[in-house]
């Protein structure tokens, strides 16, 4: 008996020769053909330094209606500029055309008394060379994206994952932001951390970055001890910095202390502010009183950056837990939980938006007001942002 399942499976197995396929070949050949300008009909002027950025029109109409409407659309401010070039061009046309055939020569002649001038048929419309200004995303962050819509490939890397992420999701790349996503979950380790908060400022009023910024911050929270003692930490932004010591992170209050130092002694080898100015809007956030009495006199105080007062309440409340106020020990600490807020006071396209704790504040505004208390607001904060012209 024949065992037709069998046969069937048997020819499903065999090779198809009638079909070749060579996806390597074409996304290598695209990709050539958007490194190469004059093959391009379009460059983008990218970021702050408007780096250039060259693409295919049709390429990226075909793969993103964001740029199909961009480019194509009858309403946009480009197709409106050049709708009366054409219709004038098609009217010369149709008037040139409507003129006896012995008009139309390659040579200007004289002949018995009257002139037979040149005229020529006017060639195809030759699609201009566009020049768009994208401020949003960062250069790098933009080229893998243009990568990707000529290749469909890409490599995805923790410096520029939450912007490629935010770009996919802006110009409707779902597939590729649900790549992002993914990814998110494997790349998040002690080395890449602060690479994802860093670039978390410029991407914070993008609706992708604040699950993101949350897992990372998650992740800070369990590794605290690590993640304050790497290299890294000191070029995180100042609101970042204030924002994880606030949380209540793993690890002990003599490393976040040391954390402070280390980021304030590198900001201030680029910048004229006193070591003691910077290092003050960090004091609030640690526990001095959790701190051995022997390192807090043997080197912390010596230091001469922490106020004798705080030192004081420290050693005081260790010696005698009821003749200390615990508002004196860490004011802060005491306070609400601080969670991860994200707000924005205007539409998505010109927010202005903050990554912050409810407590946080800058080291050019947190000064003593004449009642001796510190200033609760700031956070992490974006410029407006632009819009695509």
């Amino acid at each position: 008996m024949i065992d037709l399942v069998a046969m069937a499976e048997a020819l499903a197995e065999e090779p198809d020769y009638n079909i070749f396929e060579n996806k390597t070949g074409l996304a290598e050949d695209l990709k050539f053909l958007a490194s190469m300008p004059e093959l391009c009909d379009v460059t983008f002027l990218v970021g702050d330094t408007r780096e250039p950025v060259c693409a295919v029109r049709a390429v990226l109409a075909a793969r993103s209606r964001v740029f199909h409407k961009m480019f194509y659309s009858s309403s946009s401010p480009q197709r409106k500029k050049d709708q009366p070039q054409k219709e004038n061009k098609l009217r010369l046309f149709l008037k040139r055309s409507s003129e006896p055939l012995l008009n139309i020569q390659n040579t200007t002649e004289k002949r018995h008394g009257y002139s037979q001038q040149l005229a020529t048929i006017p060639e195809p419309s030759q699609s201009q060379h566009q020049t768009l200004i994208i401020e949003e995303f960062e250069p790098d962050v933009f080229r893998q994206l243009i990568e990707y819509v000529h290749t469909g490939c890409v490599t995805l890397q923790p410096r520029t994952l939450l912007g490629l992420m935010n770009a996919a999701d802006y110009y409707g790349l779902d597939e590729l932001r649900r790549a992002c996503a993914g990814f998110v979950q494997c790349c998040i380790n002690v080395d890449t951390v602060c690479a994802l908060l860093a670039s978390a400022e410029r991407y914070i009023q993008y609706k992708c970055t604040k699950s993101m910024v949350q897992k990372v911050l998650e992740f800070v929270d369990l590794h605290g001890n690590e993640v304050l003692s790497l290299g890294s930490f000191t070029l995180l932004p100042q609101h970042v910095v204030r924002l994880i010591l606030v949380r209540e992170l793993n690890a002990d209050e003599l490393t976040k202390f040391q954390a402070a130092l280390m980021w304030s002694k590198k900001y201030c080898d680029n910048s004229n502010l006193d070591l003691r100015d910077v290092i003050s809007t960090f004091l609030e956030y640690i526990q001095f009183h959790k701190v051995p009495a022997t390192i807090l006199m043997k080197d912390i105080h010596p230091l001469g950056i922490v106020p004798d007062h705080i030192i004081m309440n420290a050693l005081a409340f260790q010696a005698d837990p009821s003749s200390v106020e615990p508002a004196k020990t860490s004011p802060k600490r005491l306070s609400r939980r601080r969670e991860l807020s994200v707000q924005s006071s205007l539409d998505p396209y010109g927010s202005t938006t903050t990554l912050s704790s409810s407590t946080s504040s800058d080291i050019n505004s947190d000064r003593h007001s004449s009642d001796g208390k510190h200033s609760s607001e700031g956070g992490l904060t974006s410029s407006p942002m632009g819009r695509l012209p």
